[in-house]
C-alpha cells in the first residue's frame, strides 16, 4: 500500500522553528516529485514548496527566505525545515507526490498524507 506518513508539527512560538518529515512506505521516493501543502481553518489548501526527482525546489512567496525542502532518498523521507515561523504558518501540513517533477496543482498529486498540525501561537 502506498501511503506517506508526516511528523514533526507541533506549537511552538512565534520565531521558532520546526522540521517537518514525510516518509514513504510502501513504494521507493526516488522516482517522485514531492509536494507539501498546507491548509489554515476556513482557507483554501495552499501549495507551500516542492522538491522534484533530481532536487530542483520551490517555494511560495511567503515562505521563499524561511523554509527549506530537501530529501533523503536513502531514509525514503522528504523534510520541511520551517525557520522564523510566523502565526500566519499556522496549518495542517500535508505532503504528496507526483512522478517526477512538481506541479503547481494540487489535482496533479497522490497519495496524501493525514497531516501533520503546526501552530505559532505565543
Amino acid at each position: 500500500q502506498l501511503q506517506l506518513v508526516e511528523s514533526g508539527g507541533g506549537l511552538v512560538q512565534p520565531g521558532g522553528s520546526l522540521r517537518l518529515s514525510c516518509t514513504a512506505s510502501g513504494f521507493s521516493l526516488h522516482y517522485s516529485a514531492i509536494g507539501w501543502f498546507r491548509q489554515a481553518p476556513g482557507k483554501e489548501r495552499e501549495g507551500v514548496s516542492c522538491i522534484s526527482r533530481t532536487r530542483s525546489t520551490n517555494y511560495t512567496d511567503s515562505v521563499k527566505g524561511r523554509f527549506t525542502i530537501s530529501r533523503d532518498d536513502a531514509k525514503n523521507t522528504v523534510y520541511l525545515q520551517m525557520n522564523s515561523l510566523k502565526p500566519d504558518d499556522t496549518a495542517v501540513y500535508y505532503c504528496a507526490r507526483r512522478n517526477y517533477i512538481c506541479s503547481g496543482y494540487d489535482g496533479d498529486f497522490e497519495s496524501w498524507g493525514q497531516g501533520t498540525q503546526v501552530t505559532i501561537s505565543s
